[in-house]
């Protein structure tokens, strides 16, 4: 079992910066990959970033390139979600997720609880 406890998030004006955290705990096999994922009203739920925990390999979204940058710090089984020059687009409830392998993630069953992150024009 993986548990995931996320933080960060809120209310933040078109081109600021916001910061999301999760951590991770339970079996480490299950969270070898942790990603981040969101849902805007009305829309599936969509990919936004992930990272391979014991690799180095990062994956983005095309609408989020350059923009967000996701790092990992091992030690305190962490994934971080740094979301530069935010758009009103970006608005959504952003989740984390983690699974053993990269293709795994967002068929997992080990979600976060979710976060609102609203960006105002």
């Amino acid at each position: 079992q993986v548990q995931l406890v996320q933080s960060g998030g809120g209310l933040v004006q078109a081109g600021g910066s916001l910061n999301l955290s999760c951590a991770a705990s339970g079996h480490p096999s299950n969270y070898d990959a942790m990603g981040w994922f969101r849902q805007a009203p009305g829309l599936e739920r969509e990919f936004v970033a992930a990272v391979a925990w014991r690799g180095s390999n990062t994956y983005y979204a095309d609408s989020v390139k350059g923009r967000f940058t996701i790092l990992r710090d091992n030690a305190k089984n962490t994934v971080l979600l740094q979301m530069n020059s935010l758009k009103l687009e970006d608005t959504a409830v952003y989740y984390c997720n983690a699974g053993p392998q990269y293709r795994t993630l967002g068929r997992t069953k080990y979600w976060s609880q979710g976060t609102q992150v609203t960006v105002s024009p």
